[in-house]
């Protein structure tokens, strides 16, 4: 079994030989054994089982996924949607902030907010600390930290072709962002 987690009505892999007995969090229909709640697949005893995961809130070291809600010449405000690979139940969210330092390890002085995120792009990124009251201080100072979804002007979805630019496939145009390491590249 490996360890990725696998969502509600994903097939689950199953090794050669007998068919296991399903415990909790999986079914079978049409001879396809799959999941029914987010988590990962595993053994207990002769059982196959997922057990549902707790959405657990940030704290520093993990890693996020959230989407720009507001952007300042200081800083790119997202709302947190995924917490170290668990996605948090509808209605709860949390608040994180990437300042203007944060964004990259090198260069810092000449960051430019505008160019590295815009609103409704999905970000990954790592939990520094909590910031105020309300917000989590992120970072994007990694290769494989950044932009990892982002709809261009066109309403096309972009493709990364280097770390700080994606291109439109409709348009071909060229905009800038914080990209996380792009595959291949």
């Amino acid at each position: 079994m490996s360890s990725d987690i696998v969502l509600p009505g994903q097939p689950i892999p199953l090794p050669r030989g007998p068919v296991p007995q399903l415990g909790g969090g999986i079914y079978s229909r049409d001879g396809t054994v799959r999941a029914s709640l987010v988590g990962v697949p595993q053994y207990s005893g002769s059982t196959l089982e997922i057990k549902r995961t707790r959405p657990h809130p940030p704290a520093p070291n993990s890693v996020i996924l959230g989407s720009v809600t507001r952007l300042s010449p200081l800083q790119a405000t997202l709302s947190i949607s995924v917490v170290d690979g668990v996605p948090l139940p509808p209605g709860e969210e949390f608040i994180g902030v990437i300042r203007v330092q944060d964004v990259r390890a090198t260069e810092k002085d000449k960051v430019k907010i505008a160019d590295c995120f815009r609103g409704g792009d999905v970000v990954r990124g790592l939990v520094l600390s909590l910031g105020d009251a309300r917000s989590y201080y992120v970072t994007t100072a990694r290769n494989d930290l950044g932009v990892i979804f982002a709809t261009s002007e066109a309403g096309a979805t972009m493709e990364p072709v280097s770390w700080q630019e994606m291109r439109c496939p409709k348009t071909g145009k060229i905009e800038k962002r914080k990209c996380a390491k792009p595959e291949g590249l």
